[in-house]
């Protein structure tokens, strides 16, 4: 059995890519190797690149990450590799994907050329999309999670106990992250605490976002204990280490399907405040999506918590363990 990831690498000149895409499928592939089974990454710029390189070096099991490949190549690569079980990979909960109608229109497609093509299957990283694509269309759609491979446990990290506050709430900037009402709730900590406080977000990366950024800038402009930090995009080894020197992180988005920052901060022991659309993290770490105020209150919990890192380093481990098993059925079957 050898299993291929592939995602497309829009720098087109690496192999290694820092997008989530690529750091997803590094995870993935890590964990599945982990378990024995033989897993590669391909960085990909087309169809053509795609198939070049099973012609090259095949595989029993090709996963792409993301609906982005034409529907016709796909059931070209299927009828041309008839020993290679193929599968897209829904990278989004439904909720991003309305921003994408291309790819929404590739899942369709994907759906009808499951009937037809007896090697190629859609999927979903998260269990609720995988459950309401056959509610809705009749067609039965695989859950694939993200894995994400746990070298070490999580260090042993004090709790605040003063000085200023680092708090991140990173990610490429979208509407749907929810960033202003992370600012919103850093700052409620921040005074709480009687803190200076140092805000920390990702920049470079502006995918139809708008004037979010400008909007949180306008809500810290002036107040005289509060720094913006605008961290220009980073490689994901130096991301790792941005975030363990962080003392918090908010990741309150409106729709997710697994969240990459939240794992790497249980990597680094690091707790988050999430919304409920990031289903695998702690209760202890959930706070209502459109309310700062109960961020804020969960955030300054977390933050005095021994046992927070904990919780979370378990419920990580609980979701790898339960994704490890649904691979493993894909792979059997």
């Amino acid at each position: 059995m050898q299993v291929v990831l592939a995602y497309k690498n829009f720098a087109a000149n690496r192999n290694i890519s820092h997008i989530g895409l690529g750091v997803t499928a590094l995870n993935t592939a890590k964990s599945l190797r982990a378990d024995g089974i033989d897993a590669e990454v391909r960085a990909i710029v087309s169809a053509a690149d795609l198939r070049a390189s099973l012609r090259a070096e095949g595989a029993t099991h090709v996963v792409i990450s993301a609906p982005w490949i034409a529907t016709a190549d796909l059931a070209l690569m299927s009828a041309e590799f008839r020993d290679t079980q193929f599968a897209v990979v829904c990278h989004s909960n439904l909720g991003f994907l309305q921003a994408d109608p291309n790819a929404m229109r590739l899942v369709r497609e994907g759906l009808e050329l499951r009937r037809t093509a007896p090697n190629f299957r859609m999927s979903a990283n998260c269990e609720r999309l995988s459950r309401w694509v056959p509610a809705a269309y009749g067609v039965p759609c695989d859950e694939l999670p993200n894995l994400y491979h746990l070298e070490s446990p999580a260090p042993a990290r004090a709790g605040y106990s003063g000085g200023t506050l680092r708090i991140g709430a990173f990610g490429a900037t979208r509407a749907l992250k929810n960033l202003l009402t992370a600012a919103g709730s850093a700052l409620q900590i921040a005074n709480r605490l009687r803190a200076d406080l140092e805000f920390w977000i990702s920049s470079g990366r502006n995918e139809g976002a708008g004037s979010v950024v400008e909007a949180v800038r306008q809500m810290l402009h002036g107040v005289p204990n509060v720094k913006l930090v605008e961290n220009g995009w980073q490689t994901w080894p130096q991301f790792r280490q941005t975030v363990r020197h962080m003392h918090l992180l908010l990741q309150p988005s409106y729709t997710e399907s697994f969240n990459v920052v939240t794992a790497d901060g249980v990597a680094e022991g690091v707790p988050s405040v999430v919304s409920d659309a990031i289903v695998w993290a702690p209760d202890s770490w959930k706070a209502p999506v459109d309310d700062a105020g109960a961020m804020a209150r969960v955030g300054e919990k977390l933050l005095k918590s021994r046992w927070a890192v904990r919780r979370g380093l378990a419920a990580l481990k609980a979701h790898n363990a339960r994704g490890l098993g649904l691979w493993r059925d894909f792979l059997r079957a």
